[in-house]
């Protein structure tokens, strides 16, 4: 069974890997990715926590007789987010809202 050379310990990996010839540019590419991976993982796990717990406050909510959604919440969202981020911010909390109340 034939390995990539990216991952054989001390063989420089190919410009196909990582769009560089240069073997110095090219490790360092790979233990940049092989982080930004990492921390793949762990927004992925955040990201479904995060929508748990808000889905688990939703149905409190509702079932305590309250609203579905408490829109100054939401809001402060948006705005936490926009003001770290910009308009990305304001796009990510949108989609990160949604992923815990499901859509409007």
């Amino acid at each position: 069974m034939a390995t990539d050379v990216a991952e054989q310990p001390g063989t420089p990996a190919s410009s196909d890997d990582t769009g560089t010839n240069a073997p110095d540019a090219a490790e360092s590419i790979l233990a940049m990715r092989e982080r930004i991976d990492e921390i793949d993982n762990a927004l992925i796990a955040l990201w479904q926590e995060r929508a748990s717990l808000s889905q688990q406050v939703g149905a409190t909510r509702l079932a305590s007789g309250g609203t579905r959604l408490v829109l100054s919440r939401e809001r402060e969202i948006v705005e936490r987010f926009r003001s770290a981020l910009g308009a990305d911010g304001t796009q990510l909390a949108l989609l990160i809202l949604r992923a815990g109340r499901g859509p409007l």
